[in-house]
């Protein structure tokens, strides 16, 4: 425990030192927040954010890039410096979902920054970029199934079930549900990378536990990573994840929970990122069956705002409410 300790002030430290150039560098090619004026697929999401915070255009985002570079870069040197045994297929899941996820969500900033004002289109369609989330999740659950032979859930109380074949679509689902969560959340200033934070170090003393010291490292590099972007993050931010970072992030949540075995301890120790998407799923539902919406806005975050709440009084309570979850996972994963 001591050494992934270690590895995580490591990364704190690599990040902060290259934040700040980083910030400088993307104001210089201008990969900054734009005036949004299309309507979003959650309930003119962005119109209403843009009303509520129009003091946050011109914020550049893509901190992602860096801390994808950063953990990737540390932990293929970890790994290697300590001898660590890792498989081949354990490392193509790790890296191939923190990556390509990556990959998607820059191509989706990169088109919002060249056709935002163009087109009535903000970025990737909604159905285009859940296609290709859904065919990345599918490709990683494979692997997990066939290669690495993952087909089980750990159910408190009934053990091991073995899903079989269905462990693949259910292992996809995860994956996309925790990406599009963490994305749904991450609209206030330190709101989903400090929940993230929290689910990461539940997950790192889960994992210290476990036979598994390759993904104990990525674990423990990610959250270093993370936590020093959180300092220029925080209200009133300097600098955002984008979409770059928050599917990949969110991704990646998703797999650590599978590797881990503890399904069911990932969905409570994520719970903010399951009330926000479930939230944003109801008004969908509420739209499309009923015909109207359910709540004034979505997701549960810009109601908030919009009832009149400041933000970072949201973002402080979302994180105790967070570590609630955590503790619970937690008790979950560990009570024999």
């Amino acid at each position: 425990m001591s050494q992934l300790l270690g590895f995580t002030i490591l990364s704190f430290f690599i990040t902060a030192m290259l934040l700040i150039p980083f910030i400088d560098f993307l104001y210089k090619i201008k990969f900054r927040r734009q005036n949004q004026v299309t309507k979003d697929f959650l309930n003119n999401r962005a119109h209403v954010f843009d009303k509520l915070n129009a003091w946050k255009v011109g914020t550049p985002f893509g901190g992602g890039v860096l801390i994808i570079c950063v953990v990737a870069i540390l932990t293929i040197w970890a790994y290697g410096m300590f001898n660590v045994e890792v498989g081949g297929w354990d490392l193509f899941v790790i890296f191939f979902t923190f990556i390509s996820f990556g990959l998607l969500g820059l191509y989706d900033d990169v088109k919002k920054l060249v056709n935002g004002k163009k087109t009535m289109i903000f970025g990737l369609r909604l159905r285009h970029k859940l296609a290709i989330q859904i065919v990345l999740a599918l490709v990683i659950a494979t692997a997990l199934y066939f290669k690495l032979g993952y087909s089980f859930v750990f159910i408190r109380g009934i053990g091991l079930t073995n899903l079989g074949f269905l462990f693949i679509p259910f292992a996809a689902f995860v994956i996309v549900s925790f990406a599009n969560a963490f994305n749904i959340t991450d609209g206030l200033d330190g709101l989903a990378p400090g929940l993230f934070l929290i689910c990461l170090l539940a997950f790192l003393a889960i994992s210290s536990t476990a036979v598994d010291p390759a993904l104990g490292i990525f674990i423990a590099f990610l959250a270093g990573s993370v936590a020093a972007f959180l300092y220029f993050n925080i209200y009133k931010a300097r600098i955002w994840l984008g979409d770059v970072g928050s599917l990949s992030l969110g991704a990646s949540l998703g797999v650590i929970g599978l590797l881990n075995g503890r399904i069911i301890a990932l969905a409570v120790i994520g719970g903010v990122f399951v009330i926000e998407v479930g939230s944003s799923l109801i008004q969908i539902l509420g739209k499309r069956f009923l015909g109207r919406k359910i709540f004034p806005v979505a997701p549960l975050h810009l109601y908030l705002l919009k009832r009149g709440w400041d933000e970072p009084k949201i973002v402080m309570r979302s994180w105790l409410l967070g570590f609630l979850f955590a503790i619970i996972g937690l008790y979950i994963a560990f009570i024999k």
